[in-house]
């Protein structure tokens, strides 16, 4: 049965699927993918491997899993967003990767002819109505025993040590949006019974974050980017005005802030879930 929070849930994306939206994913991944690299290879990604990256983006994940399976492995990227796929695709034709390619469909719902050795996503299951439902069927299409493994944030944490109002305020509008689309903000931390309620064995986990500080960080325009895409939602939803996010001194009041009380900063903090399909 579906979660009873998620039942009549409906779930948005907080920012346009623009080619500015895109770049600044792609930014992100600078910083998040060293965070990826190690989970997937503890997970058990391995050489020649066939693998599902769900959600790709503009490839980013799907563009480290084929790194690590090699030429001998296949990725095959899947996200709803047509803007996002041809950006990946044109990535993959670019660097040369034949063995990645990407589809528009919903990977929950989408059919394939062969099953996959893995399944793969950062940054997914939280923009479902039902993260539940929706890795029970992410699971239908692996091999019996093949792996699932996914990253997802924690938005309820510490974001700066010491204390840095302009950054705070920053991740505070950005967790208020989230919500007020109906994403799943918490559930990196609830990845353990999401598995266990979607039919899986109780799954590995695995926490990490992205942090720095000092004047050259690349955090603070990642995250004036994400905010500046949330704009129109944060006035939507009455959370803040644009007078008040002034957007246009926005990094450099984060950067300043930080760089004055000689602390750092949390972009992201990732938590980790990965476990064997049923045999």
């Amino acid at each position: 049965m579906p979660n009873s929070d998620s039942t009549n849930r409906k779930v948005e994306y907080p920012v346009d699927n623009s080619a500015r939206e895109l770049h600044r994913l792609m930014r992100q991944a600078v910083l998040l993918d060293p965070l990826t690299r190690p989970f997937l290879r503890e997970a058990g990604l391995r050489t020649g491997m066939r693998v599902l990256d769900v959600g790709s983006g503009a490839g980013d994940v799907a563009f480290l899993a084929a790194d690590i399976v090699g030429p001998t492995g296949r990725v095959i990227g899947v996200d709803r967003s047509a803007s996002a796929v041809a950006i990946a695709r044109t990535r993959a034709e670019a660097a040369g990767l034949s063995h990645v390619r990407f589809l528009q469909a919903d990977p929950a719902e989408r059919a394939f002819d062969e099953p996959f050795d893995a399944v793969v996503g950062r940054l997914v299951l939280m923009y479902y109505p039902d993260p539940v439902e929706a890795l029970r069927r992410l699971v239908t299409h692996l091999r019996p025993g093949g792996l699932v493994a996914v990253q997802e944030a924690d938005y309820h944490g510490r974001w700066s040590t010491p204390p840095a109002r302009s950054y705070d305020q920053c991740m505070r509008w950005i967790r208020d949006v989230l919500t007020a689309v109906g994403a799943h903000t918490d559930l990196g931390f609830r990845l353990y019974s999401v598995f266990s309620d979607a039919g899986l064995d109780a799954p590995r986990l695995s926490a990490c974050a992205s942090v720095g500080g000092g004047p050259d960080f690349e955090g603070y325009g990642i995250v004036a980017e994400i905010v500046r895409g949330m704009l129109p939602n944060l006035e939507r939803f009455g959370i803040a005005t644009a007078e008040q996010v002034g957007m246009a001194s926005l990094e450099a009041r984060m950067r300043d802030e930080v760089v004055a009380s000689g602390g750092v900063v949390v972009v992201a903090t990732l938590v980790g879930a990965w476990a064997r399909a049923p045999r």
